[in-house]
């Protein structure tokens, strides 16, 4: 078996953490947005935790770095990691670092050999209905023109968002609302086509396996039928044969034909022995009978 690298071994170590560390910046991140009346040291708090859980995941791609063996190529297959762990450096704004943290953590998801395909986009559907009702909540409720005043206008105007539907009863108002606006079609575009795929594959999957099993019955029945084939023309050889030898029996010799007796009963009498056949040869047939 070939031994893992240290950074699989590191990846496969910090999976279930930095998930773990995922859920409570999704509650840092949702509570002051949700209670207004949370007070300046929570809010303070939330914000400590989740620049601890940016700082948790731009740690885990700086030891995968560190790890890895070729690093040039390390950064040209993580370029997507990489912005996230700057972005939030260069604009330290709240919304840079939810999404910087967002892909941090879809992409340490999509390393976890326990997630498949489907938890993967139910996750991410759910994540960014979520994500995205708070942050467009965040900007637009204290916007004098916006209408998207409670969670409940933000989780509609992001389901009718990231469907593509645009109802059309609630749309943001401010640039960053609609920043947000754009993210969210094109991740609803990139979603439904994932999801689309998955179903079109199943699928196609199911019909080729019924194909399989079409196939490999035509293939039993043809089988069959020629060795029911081969059988018929062995039976008719056999007929041909045993009427051809029929006709040419032959008859049976006239020394075993029964004999009439003196009496009227017939009697048998073998036929007589040929010369070399006689009596006291030890070499011929019948030589072991002794003489007269």
């Amino acid at each position: 078996m070939k031994e893992q690298s240290a950074q699989v071994r590191w990846e496969q170590l910090t999976q279930r953490p930095l998930l773990a560390l995922a859920v409570g910046f999704t509650v840092a991140y949702a509570l002051p947005i949700v209670d207004r009346s949370a007070g300046h040291v929570l809010t303070a708090a939330c914000t400590v935790a989740e620049w601890v859980v940016w700082g948790s995941f731009a740690l885990d791609y700086l030891v995968r770095l560190a790890l890895a063996p070729r690093r040039r190529e390390f950064v040209r297959t993580h370029w997507a990691d990489l912005c996230a762990v700057v972005l939030p450096l260069l604009q330290p704004l709240r919304l840079l670092r939810l999404v910087a943290t967002l892909i941090l953590v879809g992409r340490r998801a999509r390393m976890a050999s326990q997630i498949r395909l489907t938890t993967y986009v139910v996750g991410a559907v759910v994540g960014l209905l979520m994500f995205g009702s708070l942050a467009v909540l965040s900007v637009e409720r204290d916007s004098p023109n916006g209408n998207i005043r409670t969670l409940g206008d933000a989780l509609w105007w992001s389901f009718t968002t990231m469907t593509t539907v645009g109802y059309g009863d609630h749309a943001p108002t401010t640039g960053l609302g609609r920043m947000i606006a754009v993210g969210l079609m094109l991740a609803g575009i990139a979603l439904l086509g994932v999801v689309t795929a998955n179903i079109a594959t199943w699928f196609i999957a199911r019909f080729e396996k019924d194909d399989v099993e079409e196939r490999r019955q035509t293939e039993a029945i043809g089988m069959l039928t020629d060795e029911v084939r081969a059988l018929r023309a062995e039976v008719a050889a056999l007929s041909a044969e045993v009427a051809a030898g029929g006709g040419r029996r032959s008859p049976a010799p006239t020394g075993c034909l029964p004999q009439p007796s003196a009496g009227g009963t017939p009697s048998v009498h073998p036929p007589p022995l040929p010369a070399s056949h006689e009596r006291g040869d030890p070499h011929r047939p019948w030589g072991h009978l002794p003489g007269p």
